[in-house]
């Protein structure tokens, strides 16, 4: 006789969002995919969550892109029947209007957590200047990456200064206190990281 075993799903950690990770999901949700979203979040704080994670927070916080205008059935508009402010008119977007609040591309703003964004592209397309001005020189950034500023100050964009390193660098660079304020001293603290890492992956692990 046969038995099967059964193997439980192993469930997901659940990711406890800091103040400034949940205002910058709601200050960047709009216009991009989830999949953008999510992207952008673990480059900015060097996590890697997924993207059902990420979309599970939208919908848990209605949160929405604003990519899909459509009703769905039994939906009713919240401007219905009403006119003037907030209501729709015929007249309120007449082709070739904008929002009196429009930003052309290449604007620049600073979002929740202090960094500048460069609007790329319309509608509503953003991306962080720094990012921009390392892949100018190098290329798109490789995947499992993210561009530090080696001063600490987000408002150095000297090329110099606009540092590459894995998420697994940033993790210890963070934990050891090692990005300073000199881009050559947080260079060494990258080299310093690598060799805690190493250090790390020739320990014996524990057997249970």
């Amino acid at each position: 006789m046969s038995f099967e075993v059964y193997n439980p799903r192993p469930q997901q950690t659940q990711h406890r969002y800091t103040s400034d990770q949940a205002t910058f999901l709601v200050e960047n949700v709009n216009g991009r995919s989830t999949q953008e979203l999510t992207d952008m979040f673990n480059n900015y704080f060097g996590i890697n969550l997924t993207l059902a994670q990420i979309k599970a927070y939208k919908k848990n916080h209605g949160l929405t892109s604003g990519l899909d205008g459509r009703f769905r059935s039994g939906h009713t508009p919240f401007n219905k029947g009403k006119k003037g402010v907030g209501g729709w008119e015929p007249t309120q977007f007449k082709k070739g209007n904008r929002p009196h609040n429009y930003k052309p591309v290449g604007t620049e703003r600073v979002n929740g957590n202090d960094y500048v964004d460069i609007k790329i592209a319309d509608p509503n397309k953003w991306k962080g200047k720094h990012i921009l001005i390392w892949e100018e020189r190098h290329g798109p950034v490789p995947k499992g990456h993210v561009v530090i500023f080696g001063d600490g100050n987000r408002r150095n964009f000297e090329p110099d200064n606009l540092i590459l390193v894995s998420r697994g660098q940033l993790a210890i660079l963070n934990k050891k206190n090692l990005i300073q304020n000199d881009a050559k001293l947080t260079k060494t603290g990258i080299i310093i990281a690598d060799i805690f890492k190493k250090i790390s992956d020739r320990k014996p692990r524990r057997k249970g």
